[in-house]
């Protein structure tokens, strides 16, 4: 690759990275305010509705070590951790294969491009050939 395609980089992961962030941290703050919305969706799949603050606050600091560039990998892997749980929810309620139970798989894709594109560390140890 040329200099300046190295260059380029990492700032469009983060770009990519804004992108799920943004949507993670509405999600966060949505389960923390608790409008009615958010929870009858959460009792309708089958959680209780005083879980939703934890939920929401796993979900935050799993974000904020996402976003932190010393602990981003470990943040990235909590992340998709609490997405698998997301789709394992999808799949049980039995939810719309691609606008529901996929949608946290997209999102985790967006984490580990993002991660990717702005981490030379990653890309050393997970390199992509032509």
């Amino acid at each position: 690759m040329t200099e300046s395609n190295t260059d380029k980089r990492p700032w469009a992961g983060y770009i990519i990275t804004a992108l799920p962030a943004l949507f993670l941290l509405m999600d966060a703050v949505m389960k923390f305010v608790k409008p009615e919305p958010v929870v009858e969706t959460t009792v309708g799949l089958g959680y209780p509705e005083h879980l939703i603050g934890p939920i929401g606050a796993i979900l935050l600091i799993s974000l904020v070590l996402y976003l932190i560039p010393k602990t981003a990998v470990l943040g990235a892997i909590l992340l998709a951790g609490y997405l698998g749980g997301a789709v394992a929810t999808h799949v049980r309620v039995e939810s719309p294969l691609f606008t529901h139970t996929l949608f946290p798989v997209y999102i985790g894709i967006l984490i580990w491009l993002g991660l990717y594109l702005r981490e030379a560390r990653l890309r050393a140890l997970l390199p992509l050939r032509s």
